[in-house]
């Protein structure tokens, strides 16, 4: 049976709110595949690329880059960021295909964004995803018991939610967020009062990902639901946090993850940089990058 580990106390001014476990009985959704171009050969190194729906809405498809070689190899999912609103898969085509160099079937993620869906949307369409991908491994060369999530800003967040989700995900050996938004309450909280304008968009964007309600009343259900570190069990992917010190996406969100987690025994690593650099751009600050791919390797080869 899941346990579940709650915040004893957040400094959220005229916040009421009870933390609500997310259950691990939902069934997610397992479509197959559908092709919407053919394979084509990258022509560098033997890769190969498609792009297949996971689901119905047309933002719910994936990039999939591979080595047809028939070896079995470890996964690399990838989610973008953009306020939960906006960004899209074709930005990360480069940082695909890197991992697709390195060995790694790679899955680059779209998803319903919030002005499609409120959440758990996202969060639904990453298991979505990922459970398609398990399905049909053998179609990518896919090891589907050993795989890891990369998530960007609000992409971290769908990804520490993923990793946190339930009793743990079969498969699933490590979460990585570069600026990861781990406490959209805390994202709430900072954002209310301040002359920073990333702040105060989070703000917003936290509230348009809940549907477009405060923390309160009859939303504090989802909020809960939104809330990572409130989820956190023993069988939870360990997980990779990377931020810069004066970034709008402060490291203690990542902090009080690693104290719940580590109160289950899952280690949760917090990678603090010098400066502002947020997301992509912290992402490819010199050694950052091979810091996360050092990480990787440790959990899947």
């Amino acid at each position: 049976m899941r346990t579940a580990v709650y915040v004893g106390a957040l400094a959220l001014a005229a916040v009421a709110l009870t933390p609500v476990a997310a259950t691990a009985t939902t069934k997610e959704p397992t479509p197959s595949p559908t092709v919407s171009n053919p394979v084509n050969s990258d022509g560098i190194g033997g890769l190969s690329t498609e792009t297949v729906a996971y689901g119905s809405h047309r933002h719910q498809q994936m990039d999939v880059w591979w080595t047809p070689d028939g070896m079995e190899r470890p996964g690399v999912f990838l989610i973008h960021g953009g306020w939960w609103s906006s960004g899209d898969k074709k930005y990360m085509k480069e940082i695909t295909r890197s991992y697709a160099e390195l060995g790694y079937t790679v899955f680059n993620l779209n998803y319903r964004l919030s002005g499609d869906a409120a959440w758990p949307a996202q969060r639904t369409d990453a298991l979505a995803a990922i459970a398609a991908a398990r399905k049909h491994a053998d179609r990518w060369a896919f090891d589907p018991n050993n795989y890891v999530l990369v998530g960007f800003s609000a992409g971290g967040h769908i990804a520490a939610a993923v990793g946190t989700y339930g009793d743990g995900i079969g498969g699933l050996k490590g979460v990585v967020g570069l600026s990861p938004i781990i406490s959209p309450l805390r994202a709430y909280s900072d954002g209310e009062n301040t002359t920073d304008p990333s702040k105060r968009k989070l703000r917003e964007s936290a509230i348009r990902l809940a549907g477009g309600c405060a923390p309160k009343g009859k939303c504090s259900r989802v909020w809960a639901s939104m809330e990572v570190a409130w989820h956190a069990s023993r069988r939870d992917a360990p997980m990779l946090s990377i931020h810069s010190q004066d970034e709008f996406v402060p490291p203690v969100q990542s902090m009080l993850l690693k104290q719940m987690l580590g109160q289950v025994g899952v280690p949760v690593t917090v990678i603090t940089q010098p400066g502002v650099n947020h997301s992509a751009p912290l992402y490819r600050e010199p050694g950052v990058a091979e810091r996360v791919q050092a990480w990787i390797t440790e959990r899947i080869g």
